[in-house]
């Protein structure tokens, strides 16, 4: 099921598959730890002749959500499988689930989680089939919150383009453009997000460069006409073909996978590989989610 396919409204949270807010049997009065910052580890280092400090990095811990309040109504004959089904929707996972939240007009943001607590008082009301006073929390250990709609951005190799046919005839015709290698990326959000990368071949060393920063990520390998390199720099892989580690090929002039993102706002990228290597069919494509803190 794809993330959050079942919300449809403002006030609605879906779980995997598990919705929850307006429209269900389960309806919640607040939610924390949503529209907060996370939690923020401080490199800031106390100065030692002075007043003040060094200003230091900001790392962003796990993000806590919690949905307080939680108020579930059913008919008293079905209280019990309402129960159940909330139970299993957040029960321990070992992989984070895609957690949706829609609370206003800009829309549903997307975090991967795990349900960690639950509360669901067994008071009097519990037989009457109106439960009150229950509570979900969940941890995202990723604290970014994502747009649902994954963007990508292409290119080919640069190839020169055809210039003028000769003889000369009118109009002149300079044949189609050659293909740039460039390519843009638009991260609308406020936070630093982090792309996969696909390289398709045939290609040999292909490279992304970022032109806003210097950064390039560029891999010492051959690939054929259906291998794909695939880098996941949030997780800090390369894999051929989605099986075998690929990592041991970055270059020297290759940044750590985990250190190249795409900052808020437009973001340039070139595609380029070995010297020779000019197949119109190799290609680079980046997918990506606007990220916000």
């Amino acid at each position: 099921m794809a993330a959050g396919s079942l919300i449809t409204r403002p006030g609605q949270v879906q779980y995997g598959e598990l919705l929850l807010g307006a429209g269900t049997p389960y309806r919640w009065r607040g939610i924390t730890g949503w529209e907060e910052l996370p939690a923020l580890d401080s490199g800031t280092v106390a100065r030692s002749d002075t007043h003040g400090a060094f200003p230091g990095g900001l790392l962003a811990q796990a993000r806590t959500i919690g949905l307080d309040g939680l108020v579930i109504r059913a008919p008293q004959g079905s209280v019990g499988a309402v129960v159940a089904a909330l139970n299993a929707g957040t029960v321990p996972v070992e992989d984070e689930l895609p957690l949706v939240v829609w609370l206003d007009d800009r829309g549903p943001l997307l975090a991967h989680a795990r349900a960690t607590r639950r509360a669901i008082p067994a008071t009097l009301g519990y037989r009457l089939g109106t439960i009150t006073g229950g509570a979900v929390e969940f941890v995202a250990t990723d604290p970014r919150r994502y747009e649902l709609t994954e963007r990508t951005a292409a290119a080919t190799l640069p190839m020169s383009e055809p210039g003028l046919s000769w003889p000369l005839a009118w109009p002149l015709n300079f044949g189609t453009s050659g293909s740039t290698g460039a390519l843009t990326t638009v991260n609308a959000g406020d936070a630093a997000t982090h792309p996969v990368v696909e390289f398709r071949g045939p290609v040999t060393r292909p490279a992304l460069t970022n032109l806003n920063t210097g950064d390039a990520i560029e891999y010492d390998i051959p690939l054929a006409a259906d291998d794909v390199l695939t880098v996941d720099t949030r997780a800090g892989t390369v894999i051929l073909n989605g099986t075998a580690s690929r990592i041991y090929t970055a270059t020297s002039r290759s940044v750590p996978e985990q250190t190249f993102t795409l900052a808020p706002g437009t973001t340039n990228l070139t595609f380029r590989a070995a010297p020779g290597s000019n197949d119109p069919t190799a290609s680079a494509t980046v997918r990506y989610r606007a990220a916000y803190w």
